[in-house]
């Protein structure tokens, strides 16, 4: 696999990080995760918004511009020949001074790289969900950004499987449902749509907004909603939303069946359009 390290196109085994730098000792640092179709990085520039209002708040920054970076996602599709994949965006502070002050940390680490990935089809996966145990802060603008300190997500998720669930839904200290690990979430009550405010700890996920849009552009209500399991299990209908996956089917919460609704998948193939449009627009 070709990686894309500090300006250069280097083989993974080449493409090494000191065990100094903070990315690997602190997490300080952030990442981005996008979707790659027929080679093309979909909804860079919403995802660059978001990756740039990070580095502003956590002031770090690249020395390339963003278009230069998405040619160069789009080579490295091609160099690995996996037209179809995730792509992740890493940004760490580097090597700087012993200890959590990051005066002297002036060479940031920045990488790309592409994972191989099931090609998406019409039929939306569908999963079951574990509730944590570990609460997500609400109201947090950390919650805003994607750093690369995820240890409440890591353990959420070994949580889930260990309970023999697909993954693990995230509460805040209110007991308010705030989002899953690697996605959002979206319930149907009737013929309206509901997800939790950004507010209660969620992602300001790019594919969440995509379903926003779209469902307010045909005319479905959509709401903000705060909710608790219980509201959660009286659904119509429960989906999970993601730029690696597009809109994911949940079934099942705590070994209860979660109803089923055509929303979820009629959704669900309004974003796979739109990516597919947006991928043979180049």
């Amino acid at each position: 696999m070709t990686v894309f390290l500090n300006g250069r196109f280097v083989p993974e085994e080449q493409a090494l990080v000191s065990v100094f730098d903070r990315g690997f000792l602190y997490g300080d640092g952030l990442f981005e995760t996008l979707r790659v179709m027929n080679g093309v990085p979909l909804r860079w520039a919403a995802h660059w918004r978001r990756f740039a209002m990070g580095m502003l708040r956590l002031d770090l920054a690249v020395q390339w511009q963003p278009e230069y970076l998405r040619a160069n996602a789009a080579d490295l599709s091609h160099h690995n020949h996996l037209p179809d994949a995730i792509l992740r965006l890493t940004l760490s502070r580097g090597v700087g001074e012993r200890g959590y002050s990051p005066r002297g940390a002036d060479s940031p680490t920045f990488a790309m790289s592409l994972h191989p990935v099931p090609v998406l089809t019409a039929e939306a996966p569908r999963v079951k969900l574990h509730t944590g145990s570990l609460h997500l802060p609400a109201g947090d603008w950390l919650s805003a950004c994607k750093s690369a300190n995820k240890l409440l997500h890591v353990l959420a998720r070994a949580e889930a499987e260990a309970a023999g669930a697909d993954e693990a839904l995230l509460l805040n200290p209110f007991g308010e449902v705030a989002e899953a690990t690697s996605a959002n979430l979206f319930w149907i009550e009737g013929d309206a749509l509901h997800t939790p405010p950004l507010s209660s700890g969620a992602l300001p996920g790019v594919t969440r907004a995509d379903v926003l849009a779209w469902c307010q552009s045909r005319g479905i209500a959509t709401h903000e909603t705060t909710t608790d399991l219980a509201r959660l299990l009286r659904a119509d209908g429960c989906f999970l939303t993601s730029s690696a996956s597009g809109v994911v089917e949940v079934i099942g919460l705590e070994k209860q069946t979660i109803s089923s609704s055509p929303m979820t998948h009629r959704i669900r193939a309004a974003i796979l359009d739109s990516w597919r449009a947006e991928s043979n627009r180049v």
